[in-house]
């Protein structure tokens, strides 16, 4: 699976350059078709780690050839992440510290302010010489066993905190907390003014919240909410004064909790409701290793990365009669 993956997107950056590697890898159909033909079994929440992992490994030694660079990976190797952007920033002279907060915002909004049951446990950014990235990132719903991908894609992200999502997949829907919503701004813009206040006024209130009876939206309930804990926490955002959501998101210590605290009192206070509506949406080459359609063809599947390393080194060399054949073949069956 390694060398078919590292074959496949050395084929793809020849073609397409690197950015097109990224807008593929933002959409879940491509990136889902990708671990199909890689072998994976289509309907296990292990096509992400290991796609994904297949890639970072493929192209391993060749990232500065590429203009290609993958960090982070599945639970311990998620957490180094920051540490291999930077150090691939002083080998490359990338601008790291972009990259490192493009990574871990895009993991805090995943994490805190979207709200929808699934804990982030996977996390690779990729990116290129011109600071251009995408992110592929997965959390675990425990209690239903179902997996939900987040992907991101540098060039649609406007505002981190406003619609940034490439996509976001997942066979279960339900309610959720949704604060990057375009339609959750009121709220947004209410948490930060809130999160400035002393946090004696926030505390009062949500000791007011837990005498009401209020309808299950998600997980995190008001009974789960502690004002004790939280004190020292509104103190943190009292004393930082975040200019923004975005500000507030990133502060140290602030997580899910604090962030569902800041809406409800927001919504009580001012009446700004954030949106509760979940925001996922959204044949084999080679066989499955599950057997599924049929156990995986081991001499096509090395055929077929002894042709697309014949056609990439031929490429190379300036002979590309062979990539041309494989483009009649996309034009014929229609990109499908």
């Amino acid at each position: 699976m390694t060398k078919l993956a590292g074959s496949i997107t050395e084929l793809i950056v020849l073609e397409h350059g690197v950015s097109g590697l990224f807008t593929r890898i933002s959409d879940p159909f491509w990136f889902q078709s990708l671990g199909c033909v890689l072998g994976f079994d289509w309907h296990s929440s292990g096509v992400t780690t290991t796609t994904c992992g297949a890639i970072k490994e493929g192209i391993k030694g060749r990232e500065e050839e590429l203009g290609l660079f993958v960090a982070g990976g599945k639970g311990a190797a998620s957490r180094k992440t920051p540490a291999e952007i930077i150090a691939w920033g002083e080998k490359t002279g990338v601008d790291a510290e972009m990259l490192v907060d493009a990574s871990r915002t895009s993991a805090k909004v995943d994490s805190a302010a979207v709200q929808d049951g699934y804990q982030l446990y996977h996390h690779v950014f990729l990116f290129d010489r011109a600071s251009n990235w995408a992110v592929v990132q997965q959390g675990m719903n425990d209690s239903n066993g179902f997996a939900r991908r987040y992907h991101w894609l540098s060039s649609s992200v406007d505002d981190f905190v406003n619609e940034p999502h490439a996509a976001i997949c997942c066979d279960q829907r339900k309610t959720s907390l949704n604060l990057v919503a375009k339609s959750s701004g009121g709220t947004r813009s209410a948490s930060t003014e809130l999160s400035r206040e002393k946090p004696v006024s926030l505390i009062d209130e949500l000791v007011k919240l837990k005498s009401l009876s209020l309808p299950k939206r998600h997980e995190i309930l008001v009974s789960d909410i502690s004002p004790k804990r939280l004190d020292r926490i509104f103190l943190k955002t009292y004393e930082a004064q975040p200019a923004n959501f975005k500000e507030l998101l990133c502060l140290p210590g602030v997580g899910a909790k604090t962030i569902r605290a800041l809406s409800l009192i927001a919504e009580l206070a001012y009446g700004a409701e954030p949106s509760y509506q979940d925001p996922a949406r959204f044949g084999f080459a080679h066989g499955g290793k599950d057997g599924i359609p049929y156990p995986v063809d081991r001499p096509l599947y090395d055929q077929t990365i002894d042709l697309l390393e014949r056609a990439i080194h031929k490429a190379k060399l300036g002979q590309s009669e062979e990539l041309r054949a494989l483009r009649r073949l996309e034009q014929h069956f229609g990109g499908c």
